[in-house]
């Protein structure tokens, strides 16, 4: 079995642009230093917070090797490689550059709606057309399909690159079948920060991260504090945050944390079509839940 490299406060990269819709990339640069300098303990790359389906192979590519370049290895990288073809997917991961990546992030299919067997055979696929380790992402939420406990745990079983999951399901119940059922060596990552607390209270091994993006420092705390079993501390962080929780994917990801990152002067509040920026209320209730945070 690969050993699983992804633990502790993994930051779901945004992707700044300018006011006029390119990609910031200096903006992008300051980011990640400002979350390499905050206790970010890994980087989750080009995937759902990174507004990927509206980037260009070219954007792709630059933020890529920008990412890598400030990084210089200090902290895994894993990068977004999923989709709904499983034979595209895998004709990516055999031609594609993967140069200074550590790792696969890999959604379940979204639209088509596969079968547990259909979902067991898409990653197995997956898994055997890379020599990267692969952490599967269950969001039943964005890609209609639920990938069920039992079925992680097979993949977990069979394919040995397969080291994690980020589990966004938002069931408890399942995270612990999975926790009580997985081989030692694989892992659950939180991917829902408000359920971060309780994940790894139950024994997830960190969080693939939206509010990291903005909040790294406090973030990695609660989960360092958790990892030492000093519970109490932790709980306090978590229960700061329940506010700015509920308001972060009130207008949808990453609306929320640009918004915030906007806040706090690190970047334009710009999105990409579909999406757009959150209303003026809630920037208003953010800007506010802020300042009693005194951040």
């Amino acid at each position: 079995m690969v050993q699983n490299i992804f633990k502790g406060l993994g930051i779901a990269l945004i992707t700044p642009f300018k006011e006029d819709g390119s990609v910031d990339y200096d903006a992008l640069k300051r980011l990640v230093q400002y979350q390499l300098d905050s206790g970010a303990d890994f980087f989750c790359i080009l995937a759902t917070t990174g507004e990927t389906p509206t980037l260009t192979a070219e954007e792709k590519k630059r933020i890529k090797d920008l990412v890598v370049e400030v990084v210089k290895g200090k902290v895994p990288i894993a990068i977004g490689c999923g989709g709904f073809n499983t034979a595209a997917v895998v004709e990516e991961l055999k031609t594609g550059d993967f140069k200074g990546i550590d790792g696969i992030l890999s959604v379940c299919p979204y639209y088509n709606k596969p079968s547990q067997e259909g979902l067991y055979q898409h990653f197995k696929a997956i898994a055997a057309a890379t020599e990267l380790p692969v952490i599967l992402y269950n969001v039943p939420g964005r890609t209609g399909v639920n990938m069920t406990a039992e079925t992680t745990v097979r993949l977990a079983r069979d394919c040995r690159n397969i080291v994690a999951i980020k589990e966004a399901s938002g069931k408890l119940e399942q995270v612990d079948e999975i926790i009580k059922n997985k081989p030692r060596d694989f892992d659950v990552i939180s991917g829902d920060d408000a359920l971060t607390f309780p994940m790894v209270s139950c024994g997830a091994v960190g969080v693939i991260s939206v509010i990291g993006n903005a909040l790294p420092k406090e973030f990695s705390k609660m989960i360092r504090l958790q990892m030492r079993g000093e519970y109490d501390p932790a709980r306090k962080i978590h229960h700061r945050f329940i506010d700015l929780f509920s308001l972060l994917f009130v207008d949808g990801n990453p609306a929320g944390v640009k918004a915030m990152l906007h806040e706090m002067g690190f970047i334009e509040n710009v999105l990409r079509l579909p999406l757009v920026p959150m209303r003026i209320q809630n920037i208003q209730r953010m800007s506010d839940i802020l300042k009693e945070l005194k951040i």
